[in-house]
Order: C-alpha cells, then sequence, then structure tokens
C-alpha cells in the first residue's frame, strides 16, 4: 500500500496603531532559488497581467511554455495543478501527501513533490525548484480567472528579490537585494514584515465599530482577490458587524468557503487610514482553527491595489505609497451572479451560482445559464475581468441580458444592479 504523508492546504479565491501585539518570533529569510542570468544585472522587469484582482506571470517550465501563473505570496511552495502537464514536462514523482482541506476533511486529492524543476522567466532562472504537482485542477483556477492558469507561483519570488508590484497591468519590478535603496518622503510607509514558514505577515489596527480597536496580524496575500478577511474566532475581543450579507466566499480544496461580508470602520496601515472597508468573515472554525501560525486573517489585492507596493522579504518590510485609487470606494458585486468562463478562448461564460434575494435571483437568472449577450453587446467580445467590473460598476445601473437556459432555451431578462452592503 501506497504510504502518504498528510499536508493540509486551503487556496482561497479568498502598521500597529494603538494597542500591541504579542511577542512572536520573527525567522531568518531563506534565500531564494532565482538568480539574474546577467550577475552584473541589479534590476529586471516580468510582465505581468491583473485578472480578476489576481496577478498573472508567465515562465517556463523545464524549458517547455510558457505557463501562467498565479502570483501568489500566501503559499509558501509553488503547485502545479496539472498531473498530465507534469508528466509531460518529466517532472520527477517524488514523496506523495494526501490532500486535507479546512476541518480536517479528505480531499480524495493526492499530490507529490517534484524535485530539481527549472523554471526561467525574463532575465531570472531558477535552477532546482521543488513543486508540488496535484493530481486534478479541483479549482478551476483557468475557468475562474479566464485565461488558462497552470499553477500558483509561490514566495520563492519574493524571497529571491525585493519586489515592486505594478499600478496596472504592466511589470513587476526585480531588484537585488544587495543594491536595493528604499524610496523614502512622507508619502511613504516602512511596515515591518514578520516572516514565519515562509510567509510573510503584517501588523495592522483595526476599528470594528465606533469603540472597539484592535491590532491585527494579517497574512499578506497576493493571490487573495478580496480587500480584507478577518477569523472572529482568532481573537475572542473581535465583534461582527451589525451589518452582514451571508455569501460563499471563495472555494478551497475540501468545497465552498461559506461565511459573511460585512464592513470595518476603519483600516490603518502605519499613517495611512481606509475607511468602510469591505471585508470577509469566514464562519468559525472554517479556517482559523487548521492554521499552524497565529494570525487574525489576511489581506488581498483588491486593498493592496490602492498603493504603489514593494514587497521586501530580504530585508523584511513592506513599503506602500498611496495611488490614484487610494480613495476608491470598496465594492462588492451588485449582481449577485458567480461566473465561470469556458471554452477554447475562455469568452463564454456560464451562472455558476445566484445569490439568493440578489438582482440576479429577482431578474430570473438560474445555475448553469449562459450569458450571450448584455446590453446588446455579445459577451464573447468581454473578458472575464470586463463582465466582473460590470457587475461592481453602478447602483442602479440597468443591464439587459440575454442568456441560454441548461435545456438550450432563449431567455431575455433585465437585471438592475443594487449595492447590496
Amino acid at each position: 500500500m501506497a504510504k502518504f504523508n498528510t499536508v493540509r492546504l486551503l487556496l482561497l479565491l479568498i502598521a500597529a496603531g494603538t494597542g500591541c501585539w504579542p511577542a512572536y518570533a520573527q525567522q531568518q529569510v531563506a534565500a531564494g532559488p532565482f538568480r539574474f542570468d546577467n550577475p552584473n544585472r541589479h534590476k529586471t522587469f516580468i510582465p505581468v497581467q491583473v485578472q480578476r484582482n489576481l496577478l498573472v506571470v508567465s515562465a517556463r517550465i523545464n524549458g517547455s511554455g510558457p505557463y501562467n501563473f498565479l502570483l501568489d505570496t500566501g503559499v509558501a511552495t509553488s503547485i502545479l495543478t496539472s498531473g498530465s502537464l507534469a508528466d509531460s514536462l518529466g517532472l520527477h514523482h517524488g514523496e506523495r501527501f494526501r490532500i486535507v482541506g479546512a476541518g480536517g476533511v479528505d480531499t480524495g486529492l493526492i499530490a507529490y513533490q517534484a524535485d530539481s524543476v527549472r523554471v526561467t522567466m525574463p532575465g531570472v532562472t531558477a535552477a532546482n525548484m521543488s513543486w508540488l504537482v496535484l493530481s486534478d485542477d479541483l479549482l478551476d483556477l483557468s475557468g475562474f480567472v479566464g485565461l488558462p492558469i497552470h499553477g500558483i507561483m509561490g514566495s520563492e519570488l519574493f524571497r529571491s528579490f525585493v519586489v515592486s508590484l505594478p499600478f496596472e497591468q504592466g511589470n513587476l519590478m526585480l531588484s537585488s537585494p544587495a543594491t536595493f535603496r528604499a524610496p523614502h518622503g512622507r508619502h511613504w510607509a516602512s511596515l515591518p514584515l514578520i516572516l514565519q514558514n515562509n510567509k510573510a505577515y503584517v501588523v495592522a489596527n483595526v476599528q470594528m465599530n465606533d469603540t472597539l480597536s484592535l491590532p491585527i496580524k494579517l497574512v499578506l496575500d497576493t493571490g487573495a482577490s478580496h480587500a480584507l478577511s478577518l477569523e472572529l474566532d482568532s481573537d475572542k475581543r473581535m465583534v461582527a458587524p451589525s451589518q452582514q450579507l451571508p455569501t460563499d466566499l471563495g472555494r478551497g480544496l475540501s468545497g465552498i468557503v461559506r461565511g459573511f461580508l460585512g464592513r470595518v470602520n476603519l483600516l490603518r496601515f502605519g499613517q495611512f487610514s481606509m475607511q468602510s472597508v469591505l471585508t470577509s468573515f469566514p464562519n468559525p472554525g472554517n479556517v482559523h482553527e487548521r492554521m499552524e501560525i497565529p494570525r487574525n486573517g489576511n489581506v488581498g489585492y483588491e486593498l493592496l491595489k490602492r498603493f504603489s507596493v514593494i514587497i521586501d522579504y530580504p530585508h523584511q518590510q513592506l513599503l506602500l505609497r498611496p495611488n490614484l485609487r487610494f480613495r476608491d470606494a470598496f465594492e462588492y458585486d451588485m449582481c449577485g451572479i458567480d461566473l465561470l468562463a469556458f471554452g477554447p478562448q475562455f469568452r463564454n461564460y456560464k451562472v455558476l451560482r445566484v445569490m439568493p434575494d440578489s438582482p440576479a435571483a429577482l431578474a430570473g437568472l438560474q445555475v448553469d445559464d449562459q450569458l450571450l449577450s448584455i446590453n446588446f453587446q455579445p459577451t464573447a467580445e468581454y473578458s472575464l475581468t470586463e463582465l466582473s467590473r460590470l457587475m461592481h460598476s453602478q447602483n442602479g445601473r440597468t443591464l439587459l441580458i440575454v442568456l441560454r437556459r441548461a435545456n438550450g432555451e432563449l431567455f431575455t431578462t433585465m437585471v438592475r444592479l443594487k449595492r447590496q452592503i
């Protein structure tokens, strides 16, 4: 009988103010595996796409590709989500693991460790990486993002360089830790990064309501599309907001992560404060009790994109400067549907979920409906990111939607967008 280790893996498509945080052990930063191809270079630029609030980079694996990967500081070890692709690349089958999701649920998914993986990106190479290979892509990252996604690039890139994130579509800037000089000025804040088990944590201050303000420890998670997630069971002083919107917060390997959305009055990073921050609250025990390192939640790209961001693992600091999006309101989907992209170009879209009592539900949309046009424009002309923006766009906006039912019948309806939280 095959022998397996057990690994818990949850993938969610989920500076200090007043108060104090208990002591924590800062770990020495392990050097990352990437190196500049030209040892005389001190920086290079990596093309990056921003799709559905997720960063997507391309890389070659063992000379083949390029393949697309989500860039995720919340994952300690890079992941390839296709066992068949790994086999075509000739990756070595190393130690095997049984994947256990939140709550100790056995997903039935097997993974193995692949060593001696060569990864190349423009100007940089990791000659000998270790990756985790999943037997099946249960998360269907390609359908969620709207373009082919082959896995997740984890913290190895951040341990190798100082990484500057782009404001919009553009380039990551990778800088040599030895020559990097942090920007200065009153518009920049430097926050300590707490590095534990190859993940980065940052301490912020949250004002839950008019009377309660707490320091919180958050995972820095570029692979989370939301702004903020807080786990109420991580601190008995935390209280749920009075206004709540029950919803599915994301998908993990063990199924749907359920909880609710709410808003915190104020979130403060260093001298920067953001009001009425839309926050995910997973159901108690759904996430926190399975975490090896204590934390209160995570901060995702919906919040990070409001800053110029420099993530500096080697010097254990996070550098932030507000950009033009800093004062944008935090909004949630105003339609009430989740879409999944499919087809050769990922330009076909079907309804994966309809939120009860949402504008979409009131307009008669159903699970497995295929969207054909919105306001007389074929949906094939939209990317999934553009459709997502449209569903977030404007309270009271009316959309004329034509769709095809699962039985082949055509259905036309009007959806009036409504701010739900």
